[in-house]
């Protein structure tokens, strides 16, 4: 062990160099034979430490301890006798093994001879050593000079054959140790940058970074005017709005990305229980996808602009905007606005108007002598009302043929664009609107405008342009207020049976059930007939208060899709819900038998049990019945005011008569008889008509407070 180990015993102090790079002296513990390491010892901040160090490493800090075989001596320089160069072996190491008795570190002295970086001339201060040693001492020196030039040699030429020299396991650890530290050091900069960039006036910063960061990993490529328009009868697209202001005050934070032109990305802020904030991306996909950059001409170019050419060819065409109230539709449907100003020649309405014009003017069209008509009229609470005539209320019936008739809606014939703009800026300053949750100006009604082509008096085609109301107003169904809860049950009634004809359109379904709400009702032959054709327009907002509403706003939107995806899945719903049908029995039971609205009201929540319960179902029923009621008692009370008319124009011949001297008194007291028989019998059906209907408020509030819906959200 003594030639392998050199001059190194336990307790000897020998230079040693740390992982940082630092160096500093150790006292070796302990030798290890099998692996040609030793084992030392220092003291740092009044802790012990300790480490294993490999031979060659030792001997290159130290070469004063190498064996003394692998130090050549000089050719000029005789070897010296052998007990003296014993007796050298043996001062050395009596220099080198004391062991500092308080302290427990090494003193001056003892370091002063080991160290590399002082020269010989530091051992002038030791006291003389005896004259028989002079001879080994001189000897001494020369070996340290020749142990100073080797170690020059080491570090210049042989230290990278030492390195090589290290075992794989040393080497694998260096490795990771300069991983580490290079990753630290990246992370410490990233950390520095990003508390540089950090607004912390920004209430979900955290989020905002985890979208950055998300974002910067996507592959974008939006849509372009160079995407080829696809054919589709049913088209399902949606459109993404930039923030607006208010939510730019608020610094609202962005949670939609479209990274292409068919896929809509919601990141969806959510919390695990022990409060880290994490983000659940959900991807939906659509037809077309457009961003908040996308302007209204490439929407249109996209949407309505393929339906046009559909009405010139006996067809039917239906494009509907639906979403959250102040996620665009009415700035998609009706155009720009100013403020509060609205510049209508940039919507959808205005551009398919003079794309139908341009149309005329083709040859194989201008022959056909087709007349352009509009109309514009809302629907709201169940009613319908011409906006282009002072609002008047409008009856819808079906005549003999099942059609379907607006009684009352004027059409205004058009020349030209300019005559449909006028039109336009008629009919929205008409409309009815109300304040939600969502926006304070809220549209609460749907509102269709219509372009219609006649030939010689006849329906040639019909493009049908919807905005339809805000859908959170949906979820208003057990409000406290009954026009709301009326409002919302007829916004929530109509989006189904919008849905439930969309995929009755799609599938080819032997019947629609159309009669389940008004504006299915109204729009029926847009439903019907091979050559009718849809688009919808979903828009949504971008700010994370308004994710639940978006998130609505496209499962909605991704289940019209989807309906039309695979056509070989059942068609026909699932089967009856009997609690459903039990809850019905407080209703009229006269009017469930024979009503073909119950019917397909009844068919459209059997479809969509997920999103209707049971008392859902029954409130809808009510609704129902209670505006079938309402417009029945409204007929019988101005048809009792006519005859009221009447009966006082003979009243007042009944009195005349009796001015007269010679009257027939007979004759005066059986007709008076006779007009109030008429009075009372009228009246008393009236009278009954009323306490029926005052009675199915009562079943309407009642079903209010009973709705459990098994989604707590809107459609």
């Amino acid at each position: 062990m003594a030639s392998g180990f050199g001059k190194i015993v336990v307790g000897t102090y020998v230079e040693i160099k740390r992982s940082d790079g630092r160096i500093h002296q150790a006292m070796v513990t302990s030798m290890n034979e099998d692996n040609e390491s030793v084992t030392v010892e220092w003291i740092e901040n009044g802790d012990t430490k300790g480490k294993e160090i490999d031979l060659e490493s030792i001997f290159a800090l130290n070469p004063d301890v190498a064996p003394d075989e692998e130090i050549a001596p000089s050719p000029e320089t005789p070897p010296p006798p052998t007990p003296t160069s014993v007796k050298v072996n043996k001062i050395a190491k009596n220099r080198r093994t004391i062991a500092p008795t308080k302290n427990e570190t090494p003193s001056k002295d003892n370091r002063a001879i080991p160290t590399r970086a002082r020269p010989p001339q530091s051992q002038q201060p030791e006291p003389a050593p005896p004259p028989p040693v002079q001879q080994p001492t001189q000897l001494q020196t020369q070996q340290q000079q020749q142990n100073e030039s080797s170690l020059q040699m080491i570090s210049r030429k042989e230290f990278g054959q030492l390195s090589r020299r290290k075992s794989n396991c040393v080497k694998e650890v260096e490795k990771l140790q300069e991983k580490r530290e290079r990753r630290r050091l990246q992370q410490q900069e990233l950390r520095e940058k990003r508390a540089q960039e950090v607004d912390t006036t920004i209430p979900n910063y955290e989020i905002m970074y985890m979208i950055r960061d998300f974002r910067a990993s996507l592959d974008y490529r939006p849509l372009t005017t160079a995407d080829v328009i696809e054919e589709h009868r049913i088209c399902v697209c949606v459109r993404k709005r930039p923030l607006n202001k208010k939510e730019l005050t608020m610094k609202d934070l962005d949670v939609i990305t479209i990274p292409s032109k068919d896929v809509v990305m919601v990141h969806e802020p959510k919390q695990k229980v022990d409060l880290t904030r994490y983000l659940e991306n959900q991807t939906f996909r659509f037809d077309y996808a457009f961003d908040d950059c996308t302007s209204n001409e490439m929407v249109y170019r996209f949407t309505a602009r393929p339906l046009v050419e559909t009405i010139f060819e006996r067809g039917m065409a239906t494009c509907f905007a639906y979403g959250q109230t102040g996620s665009g539709k009415t700035h998609t449907m009706g155009g720009d606005f100013s403020g509060k100003n609205q510049d209508c020649s940039k919507g959808i309405y205005a551009l398919a108007a003079r794309d139908v014009f341009l149309m005329l003017k083709k040859p194989n069209y201008k022959k056909l002598e087709l007349q352009v008509y509009a109309t514009f009229f809302e629907i709201y609470s169940g009613k319908v009302f011409d906006l282009l005539n002072r609002k008047a209320k409008l009856r819808v019936l079906e005549d003999g043929k099942q059609q379907v008739q607006v009684v009352g809606l004027q059409e205004k014939e058009v020349k030209c664009t300019e005559d449909v703009l006028k039109l336009i800026e008629v009919g929205n300053s008409c409309r009815t609107s109300g304040q939600t949750s969502a926006n304070a100006h809220s549209s609460r009604s749907h509102a269709v405008f219509q372009i219609i082509l006649r030939r010689k008096g006849k329906m040639h085609g019909k493009f049908s342009l919807i905005d339809l109301a805000g859908n959170e107003r949906g979820a208003d169904t057990s409000s406290a207020d009954r026009q709301t809860r009326l409002e919302g049950a007829e916004i929530n009634k109509s989006l189904l049976a919008l849905k439930e004809c969309i995929r009755a359109l799609g599938r080819n379904k032997p019947h629609t059930p159309f009669r389940a709400s008004k504006l299915t009702q109204v729009l029926r032959d847009s439903f019907i007939g091979e050559n009718s054709r849809t688009c919808m327009i979903a828009t949504i907002s971008p700010g994370m208060t308004s994710c639940e509403n978006t998130l609505n706003t496209l499962r909605y939107a991704n289940r019209v899709k989807e309906l039309t995806v695979d056509p070989n899945q059942v068609m026909e719903g699932g089967r009856p819900n009997i609690h459903a049908v039990n809850q019905l029995d407080i209703l009229d039971e006269e009017w469930l038998s024979i009503s073909p609205q119950r019917d397909d009201l009844k068919l459209l929540c059997e479809q969509n049990e997920e999103e209707v319960s049971p008392q859902l179902f029954t409130f809808h029923e009510a609704v129902s019945q209670l505006v079938e009621m309402e417009e029945q008692v409204l007929e019988d009370h101005r048809a009792v005011f006519q005859e009221s008319i009447r009966w006082l124009e003979d009243e007042k011949v009944l009195l005349e008569m009796t001015e007269e001297v010679d009257y027939d008194v007979e004759s005066y007291a059986t007709q008076l008889e006779q007009i109030l028989e008429q009075k009372i019998d009228i009246l008393t059906e009236l009278r009954d008509k009323v306490k029926s209907f005052r009675s199915a408020l009562q079943e309407e509030e009642q079903a209010s407070k009973q709705i459990n819906p098994k989604r707590p959200r809107a459609l």
